[in-house]
């Protein structure tokens, strides 16, 4: 119950906060940043069945792991809890946003969104977090990584349709500094990061999106949150946030929170009861949101009353980043007249290597977007086998009983890998399915609201369908330069979607009739009061959003940082 004061709280350590914590404790700030999650060093990322069940987080229910889902009337998504938020699961791509995605429409009169900075306000800090993430291409003019399939899939289809495929950055290690690319090699680095633990260079196993347990992802712990601590900014894991209130005399910022104990993984917890998890409180001179898009929006709902004057536009401008996955399935080519299995193999390669971008600029009836090769983990393959054509199946009997009838009559075969090889057959499921991840200029018109502690989204795809019918066509025709079957997420039949980069809640504007917090993530009406992640963007980012969130932070902890120097 004791409290401590700091100049900055920070609420989550994503990638708003992360960028928040690092550049403020450089500047000589006291820094606490508090992260409802674990911490998750190498080697602790679940991969069997029975860890990755409890690999979610519900305290109430003695979940504290990574993963938080949440579900609406028409979208799922999901978000990510431990240190280093979202950088934990999401698929290492860095793109900025497109610069003529940085649109001013009018949405007192019709318009959905109003961006008031533009990307030559975001491209230092947009040079300074690439440099910090250690941002770099996908080594594809080396071996082996000149052989990823996915790769040279989309590569070739784009190609063939004429359209814009490229190599995005990636914060991803794939060789030391002066030295070639190399696999599973130990990274070098300066300093100790915050785990302690040794890191490897990138084994290409496909495992991004469900924790790199080698260390190659270079994830906010790594960058940002290392170097924070290594100033010295207090980094609490295991703290939730519950409440938070202007503090008497209106100078600083009352935060309350809880600390969760791991130790009690499996048993079920009335969790907001005080007896079981006390309150308890520090204070702050600034408070920096950046929980994510739901955290940061739930929070500031719930706690509403503690802040009047808050903008009218709280929850709403929410998007889904156009996010759409869907599937070739079954790839194939033609050689010598006769049609083959291509091989795609997704579980080879960094999630994402390569992309299509769809510029549509601000002028054209049509909202631009991009499509990526989503691999997954090998494992993955080994699942879709057994779902493979009834043929294989068959195959594998017609092995087994001719093994059987040799057996029994003693002529025996003493080299059976011909068998054993012949059992896999042509493997065209698990060898030749590429996901496809599609995201862009979708419709920010949704809106968060609380009902008894509950939030709630008021979003359907009805008004972006055009957007998601073009992105769709744009798939078909990929699809079919492959030779594949074309396969739609199949919540797409109901009407739902899911998303891995939810955006808006508490957008920024130009004043309080138009967002939330200003354009340098301050809250109006409440100095020293800031959010910094997700959900501040008045619109889709259209491309990966993680950058230009980081790159916002940053120009936002530039603004607090001249501030207090003009008041020393």
């Amino acid at each position: 119950m004791s409290e401590r004061h700091f100049d900055a709280v920070i609420v989550g350590s994503g990638f708003g906060g992360s960028v928040m914590a690092y550049r403020l404790v450089k500047a000589g700030l006291s820094v606490c940043l508090l992260e409802r999650g674990k911490a998750y060093p190498p080697g602790s990322f679940p991969r069997s069945p029975y860890r990755m069940k409890r690999n979610f987080w519900d305290p109430s229910e003695g979940l504290y792991g990574m993963y938080n889902i949440w579900s609406f009337e028409g979208i799922n998504s999901v978000v990510s809890s431990g240190l280093g938020g979202g950088s934990l699961i999401y698929a290492n791509v860095l793109l900025r946003k497109d610069e003529k995605w940085f649109v001013q429409e009018d949405i007192h009169n019709g318009g959905y969104e109003y961006w008031p900075v533009t990307r030559a306000d975001l491209d230092p800090h947009y040079d300074r977090v690439e440099r910090m993430m250690n941002a770099q291409h996908y080594p594809f003019d080396q071996p082996p990584y000149n052989r990823t399939s996915k790769t040279i899939a989309l590569r070739k289809a784009a190609e063939q349709l004429q359209m814009d495929w490229f190599l995005p950055k990636l914060a991803v290690t794939f060789g030391n500094e002066g030295e070639p690319p190399m696999t599973g090699e130990p990274i070098c680095e300066e300093y100790a990061n915050i785990h302690g633990r040794t890191r490897y260079t990138c084994r290409l196993c496909g495992e991004c999106d469900i924790g790199c347990n080698y260390g190659s992802k270079n994830t906010l712990d790594y960058t940002y949150l290392s170097a924070a601590k290594r100033h010295k900014a207090e980094i609490w894991t295991c703290c939730e946030v519950r409440s938070f209130e202007p503090t008497d005399g209106g100078r600083g910022y009352t935060i309350h929170y809880v600390q969760h104990d791991p130790e009690k993984e499996g048993q079920k917890l009335a969790t907001h009861h005080p007896a079981v998890l006390p309150i308890r409180i520090i204070t702050a001179d600034r408070l920096i949101l950046s929980a994510g898009t739901f955290g940061s929006t739930f929070l500031l709902l719930k706690n509403q009353g503690n802040f009047p004057g808050i903008s009218k536009l709280l929850g709403t401008r929410f998007s889904g980043n156009g996010d759409l996955i869907n599937f070739a399935l079954r790839c194939s080519d033609i050689i010598n007249d006769k049609r083959e299995p291509r091989i795609i193999d997704g579980g080879y390669g960094p999630v994402i290597t390569s992309s299509i971008r769809f510029s549509y600029t601000d002028g054209d009836e049509e909202r631009g977007f991009y499509i990526q090769d989503a691999g997954y983990p090998e494992f993955v393959n080994w699942m879709l086998q057994i779902f493979d054509s009834p043929s294989e199946i068959n195959r594998a009997l017609h092995v087994a009983i001719r093994l059987v009838e040799e057996w029994l009559h003693r002529d025996l075969e003493t080299d059976l890998s011909g068998y054993i090889s012949s059992m896999f057959g042509t493997c065209e499921l698990s060898s030749g399915l590429l996901p496809m991840l599609g995201m862009g200029r979708d419709i920010p018109d949704g809106r968060m609201t609380i009902q008894d502690n509950t939030l709630y989204l008021d979003w359907t795809k009805k008004k972006s369908r055009a957007y998601f019918d073009r992105l769709r066509k744009k798939m078909l025709a990929v699809t079919g330069t492959l030779g594949a079957t074309f396969q739609d997420d199949p919540l797409w039949y109901f009407n739902r979607l899911v998303t891995a980069h939810p955006l808006g809640g508490c957008p920024i504007g130009r004043d309080i009739t138009e967002g939330v917090v200003n354009p340098y993530g301050e809250v109006f009406n409440y100095p020293n009061f800031y959010i910094a992640d997700g959900s501040i963007m008045p619109g889709p980012v259209g491309a990966n959003p993680s950058l230009t969130i980081a790159a916002l932070a940053d120009r936002f902890a530039d603004r607090i940082i001249e501030k207090r120097a003009g008041q020393a």
